[in-house]
């Protein structure tokens, strides 16, 4: 049997989950999805849509969807709905999981990558992050999960854009960048996104295309660098992007710089690296800060090989798999995103400049 794909929801609350979810098991759409709700959120749908009285935890909706509301734990719950799958007493053909507005999504992630059982059933798709715009600056100011929840993302939905002036809702996006330089931000307006954006993102693929959004590589460096050390003074470029955006800063009073401690950044090199030394110094940075590391990914130039090497992780699960071969004539740069809480990026920085032939 085909892997399940499956896609974890999460988002602070007020931003919108219940609306997407309520959309998914009402509308007609033609999918058939498995919606596993957790059913200590705040915002239950249950109240709405659901009795909620009722012993039996797996619901069948009118438009071919299944609702589950999950009482022990989450293996258990994605278990359970595989194996009437399999009997053929239930007919779905992916699962979205819907995290608390306060849950830390990596042990749900971790889920897919360490049960053996979950493994061989489900795929897990990607991590979706709805952010409310109105309210999103005082959240991501106060509470550290929605930070995490942000760059745990592979892609970040904003609801409510229209409730916030443009010049809000684009210091809002500025400081997402910063913080998931990895997931692309498309707003949206009370769950009408096109259901195909929201499933089918393959965020945790290993492919060989880094998506990093090419701004974010030049426009941060400058004030960056100055602040922490002038190392990256060899992308002489990149340098002058930076001049001619520091006199922008100008024109854009609201940009003011929030510090975060959930950041991403990103690693470039143009010597390829020691398999050896790499992996060695991976392994000992995943041990000692696994619990900061939200995401991470790589396409990589490794000595010996003509082949790229990609690798990916989330807190101190990573893996890695040999991509296509270098083209000829194509420039073989290493290229990796850490995102994290507080990681050290002067001692990564070092460490990966150690590792290279």
């Amino acid at each position: 049997m085909a892997l399940i794909p499956a896609t974890i929801l999460t988002g602070f609350l007020g931003s919108g989950k219940t609306t997407l979810l309520k959309r998914v098991l009402t509308e007609t759409h033609g999918h058939k999805i498995a919606v596993i709700e957790n059913e200590f959120g705040q915002e239950n749908i249950d109240n709405d849509i659901l009795v909620n009285d009722t012993e039996e935890q797996i619901f069948q909706m009118n438009n071919g969807c299944v609702c589950c509301t999950i009482r022990e734990d989450l293996r258990n719950t994605l278990s359970l709905l595989a194996a009437k799958k399999r009997k053929g007493l239930m007919d779905f053909e992916r699962v979205i999981i819907e995290t608390t507005g306060l849950a830390d999504p990596g042990p749900v992630a971790q889920t897919f990558f360490i049960d053996e059982e979950v493994a061989e059933s489900y795929l897990l798709d990607a991590i979706l992050t709805l952010v409310d715009a109105k309210h999103a600056m005082r959240q991501l100011d106060e509470r550290q999960e929605a930070r995490r929840q942000v760059g745990f993302a592979d892609q970040l939905f904003i609801s409510k854009a229209d409730l916030v002036t443009p010049a809000e809702l684009e210091a809002l996006q500025h400081r997402l960048k910063h913080m998931n330089s990895r997931a692309p931000q498309q707003v949206v307006h009370f769950g009408e996104a096109p259901l195909k954006d929201v499933l089918d993102l393959r965020g945790f693929n290993l492919n060989a295309t880094l998506d990093i959004d090419p701004q974010f590589l030049t426009e941060d460096e400058h004030e960056h660098e100055h602040a922490h050390h002038g190392h990256e003074h060899e992308h002489g470029d990149e340098h002058e992007h930076d001049h001619a955006h520091e006199h922008d800063e100008g024109q854009h009073p609201h940009h003011h710089h929030h510090d975060d401690d959930v950041k991403s950044f990103v690693y470039k090199a143009e010597r390829p690296f020691d398999p050896v030394k790499l992996e060695d110094f991976l392994g000992a940075i995943v041990n000692i800060y696994g619990p900061r590391m939200l995401r991470y990914k790589g396409v990589l130039d490794m000595k010996g090989t003509s082949h790229k090497v990609i690798f990916q992780g989330v807190h101190q699960l990573m893996g890695s798999d040999l991509g296509p071969q270098w083209k000829s004539g194509e420039p073989r740069v290493s290229k990796m995103v850490f995102i994290g809480i507080d990681l050290p990026r002067d001692i990564l920085v070092q460490g990966l400049e150690q590792c290279l032939v």
